[in-house]
Parts: structure tokens; sequence; C-alpha cells
């Protein structure tokens, strides 16, 4: 994997892209979907249909970097069954983790809900 700053953003379009799409007609999804700037360093990634394309776009500070892949096996977890609305923010690890084909991306409680004290009446 490329490797990216610590603080970068990551923005998964929620909906099913046609991945015959390149930089310019990703980059008008990124201005007009996700409502940001394509030169801020953030990563957007896209997710094909049928779920076996996915592709980033990313802007490095010297040029716009395009990084597709094609799963042989197994499919790309579907952003669009994930629950809430806009884009889906992944760390750097959901990331490597999206791009692995994992379909167990996105945050999961790892601790118990936090215990509160009640009262009895």
């Amino acid at each position: 994997m490329i490797g990216f700053p610590r603080r970068v953003r990551v923005f998964v379009h929620r909906s099913p892209v046609d991945m015959r799409k390149a930089y310019d007609s990703l980059g008008v999804i990124v201005t007009t979907a996700f409502r940001r700037d394509l030169l801020e360093g953030d990563v957007f990634v896209f997710v094909g249909k049928d779920r076996r394309r996915a592709k980033a776009l990313y802007w490095d500070g010297t040029g716009m970097c395009l990084l597709a892949k094609r799963l042989s096996k197994g499919r790309f977890v579907a952003p669009w069954e994930k629950p809430g609305a806009g884009p889906l923010m992944l760390t750097l690890s959901e990331l490597a983790l999206l791009f692995e084909g994992s379909e167990h991306v996105g945050r999961l409680s790892l601790s118990p809900t936090e215990w509160t004290r009640t009262v009895a009446s």
C-alpha cells in the first residue's frame, strides 16, 4: 500500500460507481457528491456495483494518484449498505482492510457499554 500521512482523511462514496471512470470523472464526484476539494490531500474511495473493483483518488502534492484494485476472489464491502448519510469516513487501517477485501470494515465497539447507576424507587 502506498504510504499516506497520518492526518489524511478517507472518504468512501456510498453509491456504486462505474469503474470505467478515470481521474476527471471521479474528480467530479468528489466535488459534487463529497463537496470536498480534490487538492486537499484526502483519499476518496469508490466501489463498483459488482464489488469486485475499487478505486481511490489521492492528491499527493505533486500530482493526482489513481489507485485501482480488482479482487480475484471475494468482494469489497458495500458502502451503500452501511448506515448513515454522506460519505463513509474510514481510518487508514480500515482503508487497508477495505483494499484487502475484508467485509469487516467500519468501527466495532470493542469495550462494553459504560455502566450507569440506576436508582431503585
